[in-house]
């Protein structure tokens, strides 16, 4: 932003519902703060439509204001993840709010469906709101809030367990991420004890891991029966609201994959291999670069980070970089990489102000750009749907808020000149966030497969459960890396996932998304304007719409058909190939 530039803070004050003001800087201590407010709904007369749309709203506008706090409790507890006091705020309100939130929160929705008034309500959205209620409804059991909150605090630990992890090498204590960039560097021995250094830490913490990994299996098994259903497969199903497809579909999905998608992971690591002049490869081996050049480096800090994001936002539409800008000015980034943050990266909703914000572990490489502009994809996604009228609406199923982000990966892409000078640089970045498409389809597949195991068999010990990882792995993972002597390391490679953790069932999005993302791109290159006002259509639609729906905003199919998939994986194919004349 030049010295001449305003930028224009964008705020979504909370409604005279609320009371102004009351909460706006409230640390929320107790449930006794917002439970009148919850009673006033309950008991309020409702005489007409307009009466139900404005129920509706302020409903929505007390749960937006409790989304926001649960949010800043969550942000800081990642950020510092050895800070008690943050950890308690965490646990407070997952402990002592959520739960009399929940049964509240189905008695608003018993009370909205019986509204006579309900079917005159027609205007977009409230049909796809609607059908989510009922659904709530159907699989709510007052026996499972207690165990809803025990599950969410035990989640929490992962974070902890993961976030402690440290490495010294050559004497410099590091971050998990920090030491992973060591596997880009040429010299071979320096990559090996990386990854061994990485490895044997992860392994020191299997049993806590498998441990806490038990105590969640069961806890959800348990709820899933108190609902009715046989598995908790089948109760996230609904409890994610998956209207669009069922798991038979996700079957085909990995089937699809394994036939279209990792013959191509084959000839990709069969090059490595061959380019690379190794014999065996090893997993130490599957980020070097081939041709012996150090790694890439698209950025030295998170302020430079940011500033070229915005930069490469700015070309695809001023108005996206605006929203980058905006976020910068609020200070709602947190991009580097340091011991006590928890791992992973996100873009959380602010549903009050309605400015997200982005957290990461950033060290330098490529990777940390892929993420950064994942998570402003993200983020452009929050801005689009900021002010649809209610929280239902601009709240989308991850299926379409994964399409925000991976197209954004593809969409940028064009622009990543902004972080490499160096045509050959820009060429070799462009063409491995190629390869990890292919990679990441496979491993997709794996992590939800693997999934649908798990909880289909609710009873199984720690080695069926290795047994069955493996058996899986190996079925989408290239034939040619060598794991001999290091086979104890592969079997607990699922560890490192986080949303086995903490968000079960949160995966298969990724892949379909990515295909989706795939054809979002190809319709950009085909058409630049037309592409991009299509991804933006369909994000503007928040969860207005059915998915199916909303990809067809975008102009792309919601299909991952084994045909489809060859055809995508051809066009992602041909694209590298040009890349490397």
């Amino acid at each position: 932003m030049t010295p001449n530039e305003t930028l224009l803070i964008p705020t979504r004050p909370v409604r005279q519902f609320i009371g102004e003001d009351r909460f706006a800087n409230s640390d929320l201590k107790s449930w006794d703060d917002v439970k009148p407010l919850y009673d006033e709904l309950l008991n309020r007369p409702i005489q007409n439509a307009d009466d139900l749309k404005r129920w509706l709203i302020d409903r929505s506008e007390l749960e937006s204001y409790l989304s926001e706090n649960f949010a800043w409790r969550y942000i800081k507890m990642t950020c510092d993840t050895a800070n008690e006091e943050l950890v308690n705020s965490l646990n407070f309100f997952i402990a002592e709010l959520q739960p009399p939130m929940t049964a509240y929160g189905n008695d608003l929705d018993i009370k909205a469906i019986s509204s006579p008034y309900l079917s005159q309500l027609t205007d977009e959205g409230f049909a796809v709101m609607v059908r989510g209620m009922k659904k709530a409804i159907e699989i709510f059991r007052e026996e499972n809030i207690p165990l809803q909150t025990e599950i969410q605090t035990e989640e929490r630990k992962y974070g902890a367990i993961a976030g402690a992890m440290t490495v010294t090498i050559d004497g410099r204590e590091m971050t998990l991420p920090e030491a992973s960039d060591l596997l880009q560097v040429t010299d071979r021995s320096v990559r090996e004890k990386a990854w061994r250094k990485i490895w044997e830490r992860r392994y020191q913490d299997h049993d806590a891991l498998d441990g806490l990994f038990d105590r969640l299996r069961t806890l959800r098994h348990q709820v899933a029966v108190n609902a009715g259903f046989a598995n908790f497969r089948d109760y996230s199903f609904a409890a994610l609201g998956r209207f669009d497809y069922t798991p038979e579909d996700c079957f085909n999905f990995h089937s699809s994959v394994a036939d279209a998608v990792v013959p191509l992971l084959d000839k990709l690591a069969s090059d490595r291999k061959q380019r690379l002049g190794v014999e065996p490869l090893r997993p130490w081996d599957s980020k070097v670069d081939v041709e012996g050049r150090p790694p890439l480096k698209p950025f030295g800090t998170g302020t430079e980070l940011i500033e070229k994001t915005i930069t490469c936002f700015d070309r695809l539409d001023r108005s996206l970089g605006d929203d980058l800008r905006i976020m910068r000015a609020m200070g709602h980034l947190d991009l580097e990489s340091r011991k006590g943050k928890a791992p992973g990266g996100y873009n959380y909703p602010l549903e009050e102000i309605g400015v997200p914000f982005i957290f990461m572990n950033a060290t330098s490489s490529l990777r940390d750009l892929v993420t950064m502009v994942h998570e402003g994809g993200h983020a452009i996604h929050s801005f689009l749907t900021r002010d649809l009228l209610l929280k239902a609406f601009r709240n989308p199923p991850m299926e379409v808020a994964e399409l925000a982000s991976m197209s954004m990966e593809l969409l940028s892409m064009d622009h990543w000149d902004v972080f490499f000078d160096n045509p050959d640089e820009l060429r070799r970045a462009k063409l491995q966030h190629l390869e990890s498409i292919i990679e990441t389809l496979p491993w997709v597949a794996t992590i939800d497969k693997f999934q649908h195991w798990i909880y289909e068999n609710p009873t199984h010990t720690d080695a069926d459960r290795r047994e069955s990882w493996i058996a899986i792995y190996d079925t989408f993972a290239d034939k040619i890396t060598d794991w001999s002597g290091i086979e104890f390391f592969k079997s607990y490679l699922w560890q490192r996932q986080l949303h086995l953790y903490e968000v079960p069932f949160y995966y298969i999005e990724y892949g379909i998304a990515q295909l989706g993302a795939i054809g979002v791109w190809r319709n950009y290159r085909r058409d630049t304007e037309a592409g991009l006002e299509g991804y933006k259509k369909a994000l503007s639609l928040g969860y207005k719409a059915p998915i199916r729906d909303i990809y067809a905003a975008a102009n792309v199919p919601f299909d991952f058909s084994r045909e489809h998939i060859r055809e995508l994986m051809a066009f992602v194919w041909e694209e590298m190939e040009t890349l490397k004349k």
